[in-house]
């Protein structure tokens, strides 16, 4: 698929992911782009998200809005979590379906992947079991729209593909403590103990979790090739291949900003899931993806992103905005 020859609508082009995405495109030469803010229309709604579609008769959809949190916000809101991406996810693809959009790209999540699934996670996998449990309302509504692409796919020959993404970081992340993900989190705890001159800084649980990070310009590159190359509704890993503890993240982190302190755990908070890495052979095979930026790099430019905004969660948050 051509994108440049194709009228392309983005749902959350104003977020972290969309931003990154919607530059490449331009930078690829498309210039019939809609990305409606939320403020514009609200993808909860049937009739709203129907006239969106019907006025701009978009013929590929790149789904990206999502309600989206580290551990703590997905405790605090699990059905805000469910609810609001679920609902946003089956509206616009019945929506696409209806105004026969050529293909639609929804992000998936590595949330959806069963708690106790073996290392390295391979997408047949995704239907093993139950997610882990401080993220399974947010993980089980975005695996069940994954269901619904290969439903429309059998019954009415509608076109999805679903990327299921790793935590993605980089300048643009959410930096707020209260919603944010683990590295724009360490990041602000870090800074901050460091312009305070902290002798120590604790982080949430033992540290023996491990996660894999995927720098956020590689995902909006994986995107686009989605949209390019996959015509099959099953789910494809994207990712690094490379999975850190949070102990080892924790040090990166703090050597990268210069910050020499303690670093504490606090067991009595989550951990979330035990290890993540995904088995990206797929995205290989048929997206030709590979992750070109390094997790040390990663972290030093969005470092430096950050530190250019005033080192202020609310500077970063207003710089996404």
């Amino acid at each position: 698929m051509d994108l440049t020859r194709k009228r392309i609508l983005v749902t959350g082009g104003g977020g972290f992911l969309g931003t990154h995405l919607l530059r490449r495109l331009q930078r690829l030469g498309c210039d019939e782009i809609c990305a409606p803010g939320r403020r514009e229309v609200d993808l909860t709604e049937r009739t709203a998200v129907a006239r969106l579609l019907d006025e701009r008769q978009p013929q590929v959809v790149f789904h990206l809005a999502a309600r989206v949190g580290g551990i703590g916000a997905n405790r605090r809101q699990p059905g805000t979590f469910l609810y609001e991406n679920l609902v946003m996810g089956v509206e616009l693809i019945e929506a696409a379906r209806r105004a026969a959009v050529e293909k639609t790209v929804l992000v998936g999540t590595v949330c959806s992947y069963p708690k106790r699934t073996p290392v390295p996670f391979r997408e047949e996998a995704l239907w093993d079991g139950y997610p882990e449990e401080t993220n399974a309302p947010y993980g089980l509504a975005k695996k069940l729209l994954i269901v619904q692409l290969a439903a429309y796919r059998q019954q009415f020959g509608f076109l999805g593909v679903s990327p299921i993404l790793v935590n993605l970081y980089g300048p643009g992340d959410n930096f707020d403590p209260r919603t944010s993900h683990v590295i724009p989190a360490l990041i602000v705890r870090f800074e901050g103990a460091r312009r305070r001159g902290s002798r120590s800084v604790t982080v949430w649980g033992t540290g023996q979790a491990t996660r894999e990070f995927l720098y956020v310009e590689d995902a909006a590159r994986a995107l686009v090739l989605a949209a390019e190359r996959l015509d099959s509704p099953e789910p494809v890993n994207v990712g690094s291949g490379q999975e850190i503890s949070i102990a080892d993240l924790a040090a990166l982190v703090a050597r990268t900003i210069g910050y020499r302190g303690r670093i504490r755990f606090d067991p009595s908070k989550p951990d979330g899931q035990p290890r993540r890495r995904l088995d990206t052979s797929r995205a290989a095979e048929r997206m030709g993806f590979h992750a070109r930026v390094r997790l040390a790099e990663g972290l030093e430019r969005t470092v430096a992103w950050y530190r250019s905004l005033g080192r202020s969660p609310a500077s970063a948050r207003s710089a996404v905005a």
